[in-house]
């Protein structure tokens, strides 16, 4: 089982307990057993948000006014209007893009992120709000997944709290890896190596044949790394660790004595999330479509990637404890309160 610092061994490489397709389906029952998280998950996404959206609702009622364009507006999309407001907003304005509509909104951010593009200045303060945001709440919603039960709103930010630190010192790790990739990795494939390649070429399709195989090139080492920090904060998590570079190296092992149950559950979730993407792509609102539709059909969108992501690490969750034999098994007990006895003498006497 678990030392004094709830760090526990690996087990048998052989054990088989759990499978990629048993651990997927036990991660969407532990998600459906937690209606909360994902709810809570999207009230923090919206909240978030809702700084940044009243500055935006700000600024275009500034430039509409009483005008004409008010009323055209609010009857549906006026382009023109659009890119003169665009042409004379700065700050959060800026961010108001036709680009934001519908499905053009995930092709926008895919595209952002495959071709490392900057963000506005006003968009990378959102991103880094929902960044710390996630970064409190992922140990307390992780602690959940693993014991799947209730286990209070006390114990809940309890283990918030406690993580938060710990993911921070995990974070640092990361951003020096995905700096790596992102930034460094990423300019010498598309700015050094692929312009060489292409340099010669007469054939279009050749040259975006060349592109879609970098962009496999770029996904294949940022879809490891995600594969490593997951199982680093699921056995943090689950086994109570404190040293991050312990835990990092520990679901190097983990993953290197289980590769295809671990590929093979991470390429089952990116499934789903694919899958997610796709009926937002069919069902997604154009610029014609009635703005509460339009919010309607943007805010179902943002629950149900609330939902992947939850399974992403209740599927892992269930996969580790499954391979280890603990199903529902959590180092850290569930912290009560109050601890002291002395607590017992706050109250009426």
């Amino acid at each position: 089982m678990s030392g004094p610092t709830g760090q526990q061994a690996d087990g048998p490489a052989g054990h088989q307990a759990i499978g990629p397709s048993a651990a997927f389906v036990d991660g969407l029952m532990r998600v459906k057993r937690a209606p909360m998280l994902a709810i809570g998950l999207w009230l923090a996404t919206v909240l978030t948000a809702l700084p940044f959206a009243m500055l935006l609702q700000a600024s275009i009622g500034d430039h509409l006014g009483e005008s004409l364009a008010a009323q055209w507006a609010a009857e549906g999309v006026n382009f023109d209007w659009w890119n003169e407001f665009l042409a004379q907003t700065s700050g959060v304005g800026l961010s108001f893009v036709p680009a934001i509509i519908g499905f053009a909104a995930v092709m926008r951010n895919l595209s952002t992120f495959m071709d490392n593009q900057s963000l506005p200045l006003v968009i990378g303060v959102a991103v880094s709000a929902h960044m710390f945001v996630s970064l409190f709440l992922i140990g307390g919603v992780m602690d959940r997944l693993a014991r799947d039960r209730a286990i209070g709103a006390a114990a809940f930010f309890s283990a918030c709290g406690m993580y938060a630190v710990r993911f921070a010192r995990l974070a640092i790790i990361a951003t020096a890896v995905y700096g790596v990739l992102l930034v460094a990795y990423h300019q010498w494939l598309f700015d050094a190596l692929y312009p060489s390649m292409i340099e010669n070429l007469t054939v279009e399709r050749t040259a975006f044949s060349y592109r879609a195989g970098f962009y496999v090139l770029f996904l294949i080492p940022v879809s490891l790394a995600n594969l490593i920090f997951d199982y680093a904060k699921v056995r943090a998590v689950v086994e109570d660790r404190r040293s991050m570079i312990g835990a990092v190296v520990s679901a190097i092992r983990f993953i290197r004595r289980n590769p295809a149950a671990t590929i093979g559950l991470y390429l089952l979730d990116t499934l789903l999330f694919l899958a997610v993407i796709g009926i937002y792509f069919l069902a997604a609102p154009g610029a014609g479509v009635n703005t509460t539709l339009a919010f309607a059909l943007g805010q179902l969108y943002i629950v149900f990637r609330v939902i992947v992501r939850l399974q992403f690490a209740a599927s892992q969750i269930a996969l580790f404890q499954g391979r280890l034999a603990h199903a529902g098994y959590v180092a850290r007990p569930v912290p009560k309160w109050p601890d002291s006895p002395a607590a017992e003498a706050i109250g009426p006497q």
